[in-house]
């Protein structure tokens, strides 16, 4: 059997999120985060005969950042200001409709968003801005439990797509910027109570207490707000982890402080910490690491070995033994200023006066990244990597600031440079070796996620309002089609009576695809 279906049986063991082809049950498609289908009936020679097939309009501003699930002949779909739906997969039309009201005193960063449902069986699971956790009956959209995760006043909120492994649904949090401490929680699906509570700002409790100055550990960040990955024969759950606080003036908390900035592997029944990998120690950049942890049997060097992957925000790709967390190797993927590489122990080999001053300095890569949260892709076929990264630098300043419970704190700013305008890219990266197949070049930094498929093909969108196609080999553009709205989620696929569909959100409405009916199909 092919190297990736042996990892790919042992994930199937969670189910038909990694076994059905015409459905899509999870964040991230399997549990190790891929995002590749097989299918195949679209591919690189008719992909552009893709035609429009049915648009679901929400009527909801605000950005549409939702992986839509798809099982039972339906579609279900989280959009901004705590809407949800489930639709008619034939044809878009709604089934039912959720929505509640978020309290004025919500804090949040970066959008009022939500990135989609997590399932079991018939119930699905999504979490509400106002740092809530609900459990909703599939079929009618009926709320079966809710539970408070932490209190709004803090600066708390939730944006994240669960997890479910097991019996537990795991969320992370978000609100980095408003000096929450952050954490990985663990609920029983049936229940809604909580089973564990991974802090991942290291506290009195924890030895990496000694990495943060006083008490600042109390308002360090370390949000996780994009969902995490998980290995059925290790028991390890991986997620990625965003910035300390505040962001970009770190005097007020001196040390590395973990584990901020870092992946972090739990045992998944105990929420116990396995190990810890930080990229950016004593992060001053706003160089979060929260992208998607991928699972990867690869070869590193002649051995074979089971990694965690990510194309981090700081502009570095990294590959780790996911078993032990160790560093196997770190490569720059794009212009990078504030170090000349990563030491054999693990460490950044800083480049001196990258820091934020107070007149400003210039650093790249900017605070966007590199690669951000944006969902990424891994094709087993052609042994390629896919994600995306803004191209360009900023200027970083510093700034004292006071914390105040529940208010902005991120005592800085960044400003950009009129003569260097960011652009954006999408890489095909070996993930064994860090070696760029192919870069393709975007006019404006991105926006979309990936999804790769067995059919040859890797699909994204932009900020121009296009979704399109590339031949995951080369690179090579094959379709593309103006959605009228920003393209910031990423694109899905799945089957129908035997018809293959791509799904994307764009603007406020989601968007389905297909090749046309062929005479014998139609009768």
């Amino acid at each position: 059997m092919k190297r990736w279906g042996m990892l790919l049986v042992a994930a199937m063991a969670l189910g038909a999120a990694d076994d059905d082809a015409g459905t899509w049950l999870t964040y991230g498609k399997n549990h190790l985060g891929w995002r590749f289908s097989e299918n195949r009936q679209i591919n690189t020679t008719n992909v552009s005969q893709l035609t429009p097939q049915w648009v679901f309009q929400t009527g909801v501003p605000g950005k549409f950042q939702a992986t839509p699930l798809v099982f039972d002949r339906m579609m279900f779909v989280t959009a901004p200001e705590n809407h949800a739906y489930g639709l008619d997969l034939a044809t878009g039309r709604q089934v039912w409709h959720y929505y509640k009201p978020m309290p004025r005193e919500t804090s949040v960063c970066c959008g009022r968003v939500n990135r989609g449902f997590a399932v079991k069986g018939q119930t699905l699971f999504k979490v509400n801005l106002e740092a809530r956790l609900l459990a909703m009956d599939a079929k009618t959209g009926t709320v079966l439990w809710e539970t408070e995760v932490e209190e709004i006043k803090k600066g708390y909120s939730l944006t994240v797509a669960p997890l479910v492994v097991k019996d537990m649904v795991l969320i992370g949090v978000a609100g980095a910027e408003f000096g929450v401490r952050g954490f990985i929680d663990a609920y029983d699906i049936n229940t809604g109570k909580r089973r564990w509570r991974f802090w991942t700002v290291a506290g009195p409790e924890d030895p990496g207490i000694k990495t943060w100055g006083g008490d600042s550990w109390k308002r360090g960040g370390g949000s996780t707000w994009i969902t995490g990955t998980y290995d059925p024969e290790l028991n390890l759950v991986y997620w990625g982890t965003g910035n300390p606080g505040p962001d970009m003036n770190g005097d007020v908390r001196p040390g590395d402080n973990l584990y901020t900035c870092s992946i972090v592997a739990l045992d998944v029944d105990t929420g116990k910490l396995k190990w810890h990998y930080q990229m950016t120690p004593h992060d001053v950049h706003d160089w979060d690491a929260i992208a998607d942890p991928v699972l990867i049997d690869t070869v590193v060097k002649g051995q074979k070995v089971k990694a965690v992957v990510q194309a981090n925000r700081n502009g570095f790709y990294y590959v780790l033994d996911r078993a032990s967390g160790k560093l196997l190797f770190a490569k720059p993927y794009t212009k990078v200023t504030w170090a000349d590489g990563v030491s054999p122990d693990g460490r950044p080999i800083l480049v001196r006066d990258q820091d934020p001053t107070e007149e400003g300095t210039k650093s790249c890569p900017g605070i966007g990244g590199g690669h951000n949260w944006q969902a990424t892709a891994y094709n087993p076929l052609t042994n390629m990597y896919y994600f995306t990264s803004t191209e360009g630098c900023h200027i970083f300043y510093k700034t004292d600031q006071e914390f105040r419970e529940g208010q902005w704190y991120q005592a800085s700013t960044t400003a950009p440079i009129p003569t260097e305008p960011t652009t954006g890219a999408i890489f095909a990266v070996v993930p064994g070796t860090g070696e760029i197949k192919w870069k393709w070049e975007m006019v404006t930094p991105p926006t979309s996620g990936m999804l790769t498929t067995a059919g040859g093909l890797v699909f994204g969108g932009d900020r121009e309002g296009y979704v399109f196609a590339l031949d995951a080999r080369s690179g090579k553009p094959l379709w593309k089609f103006q959605t009228g709205g920003t393209v910031i989620a990423p694109p899905i696929t799945y089957m129908l009576d035997g018809r293959q569909y791509v799904a994307v959100a764009a603007g406020s409405s989601m968007m389905t695809f297909a090749l046309p009916r062929t005479p014998a199909a139609a009768k």
